[in-house]
């Protein structure tokens, strides 16, 4: 099993979703996070001042799926959340040494 955790612009997430949920993805946690890349934010004007944003909002998404589904969702992300221009976000992968559902005590591939 494999966690994998997106971190995108928020106005691509009805995209996100709607492109795993076609490939199959049935579960998935949703987060509104802050932060910034090597850009490290940028300047706005406010009433004729000028300030700095140095945590940009985001949309983090996690979910842990069999390894069968990895590519397919990694693909899915990245077709849906790509714009082409700094700051589409990143996709982190990472190993699941178990999964257990709390409602029955299921465990493995089948938890999820």
């Amino acid at each position: 099993m494999t966690k994998i955790e997106a971190v995108i612009q928020n106005s691509k997430l009805e995209a996100v979703k709607t492109a795993l949920h076609e490939i199959g993805v049935e579960g998935m946690t949703v987060i509104e996070v802050r932060g910034h890349g090597r850009q490290k934010g940028h300047t706005e004007v406010y009433r004729g001042r000028e300030y700095s944003v140095d945590l940009i909002p985001k949309t983090k998404i996690e979910m842990v799926l069999a390894e069968a589904m990895v590519e397919k969702a990694v693909q899915a992300i990245v077709s849906a959340a790509r714009t082409g221009k700094i700051g589409d976000g990143k996709i982190f992968l990472s190993r699941v040494d178990e999964a257990i559902r709390i409602r029955n005590d299921e465990r493995g591939p089948s938890a999820l």
